[in-house]
């Protein structure tokens, strides 16, 4: 029988649970959150596993400095932070908590690192390692909604129930295979709070296919990525409601002049016209001056014998791979291969530093 799910709702329970919490060389733990019209995901709730008991924390009832216990425990470089996929939760986190939780642990790249499977879901991990098959059947939740149901904060709770069985092992097997300094250098990076802000003047980088552009186009993409990210923040609604990517582009290439050459594009929704059309108007002509932000590089083909090299590095690398059983993307994507294939060793793939360097960045800089 699955123990009783707790709910905190006071900062008087909160904090004695923090209290205990204290004493744990470990917590496992997850969020629930809605981000369907937001900028900024809303947290709905909080779960933590100490190994057990299980606890749900009402983030909406405890909004603001109620929680501020909460963030400071997190900080606490005594107590190992363990999730399952955590990339998500720790932009809640840095956000609201505005610190680093590290050490941390997460589940989802120990499972990769064992062969386990690349990107491996929770629920495949339980299944795979416990036998057990959870029920996902509250998976749309509206976790904003209250009063929440017993059987709702049980699926909840079940996020970081298992975590109690699975972290442990998962140790082991990653200090039996050498390869739990491997988890930690990827969980360092992973807990870097700079990986979940977003300054607007970087936005462009989320762009796809920015290098097709024009170097003039590129400019003025550039400008309208941080215009859409700072709007979008400032408002907290998603970015593609105050602009999407095909509009930007749109845009960008087309570079209109005027009201009407703005209006002909029918690349923006009338509300988007008459609240923003004048300041983009504005935008794109400064950008075009060269006032929007750099002119990137644009991506030339690889030459015939890059494409040679290109295709050694593949096979060196797959070897590498299987012989570890590792994913080969795990190692190094595609890109980290053409990077190599550019600029040698002065690349700044991530496959040439940490682990990943030890066991083929080295070889891979052989076969060039």
């Amino acid at each position: 029988m699955n123990p009783a799910v707790e709910l905190i709702v006071t900062p008087d329970a909160l904090a004695a649970r923090i209290e205990g919490w204290k004493r744990c060389p470990w917590l496992a733990l997850d969020t629930e959150f809605l981000r369907e019209d937001t900028y900024h995901p809303i947290l709905c709730l909080v779960q933590v596993g100490d190994g057990e008991t299980d606890v749900c924390i009402d983030s909406l009832a405890l909004a603001g400095a109620g929680l501020a216990p909460l963030w400071s425990m997190l900080a606490s470089t005594a107590v190992t932070k363990v999730f399952h996929a955590a990339s998500q939760d720790l932009e809640i986190l840095v956000r609201l908590g505005d610190a680093r939780s590290e050490p941390l642990f997460d589940t989802q790249i120990a499972a990769a690192l064992l062969g386990y499977g690349d990107q491996l879901g929770y629920a495949a991990l339980v299944e795979k390692l416990l036998g057990l098959k959870l029920d996902k059947s509250l998976t749309r939740t509206d976790w904003s909604r209250r009063p929440l149901t017993g059987p709702e904060l049980a699926y909840a709770a079940a996020d970081v129930r298992h975590l109690a069985d699975i972290y442990p092992r998962l140790v082991d097997e990653l200090n039996a295979r050498g390869r739990y300094g491997w988890l930690v250098e990827d969980c360092t990076r992973l807990a870097d709070p700079a990986r979940y802000r977003n300054p607007p003047q970087d936005a462009w980088k989320r762009l796809k296919g920015l290098a097709r552009l024009a170097p003039t186009a590129q400019r003025v993409a550039v400008a309208l990525a941080g215009w859409r990210e700072q709007i979008a923040q400032e408002r907290d609604r998603p970015r593609k409601w105050i602009l999407d990517d095909d509009a930007l582009y749109r845009l960008a290439e087309r570079c209109p002049r005027d009201p009407d050459e703005l209006v002909a594009l029918r690349a923006l929704q009338p509300k988007t016209l008459e609240r923003h059309g004048r300041a983009l108007l504005e935008l794109i002509e400064a950008a075009q001056d060269g006032a929007g932000g750099p002119t990137l590089t644009l991506d030339e083909p690889l030459t015939e014998a890059e494409k040679s090299r290109l295709k050694r590095l593949q096979e060196v690398l797959k070897t590498i791979a299987e012989s570890l059983n590792l994913p080969v993307s795990l190692i190094a994507p595609r890109a980290d291969l053409e990077s190599l294939v550019r600029f040698g060793a002065g690349s700044d793939a991530t496959v040439l530093s940490g682990w990943r360097r030890d066991v083929a960045g080295e070889a891979l800089l052989a076969r060039l």
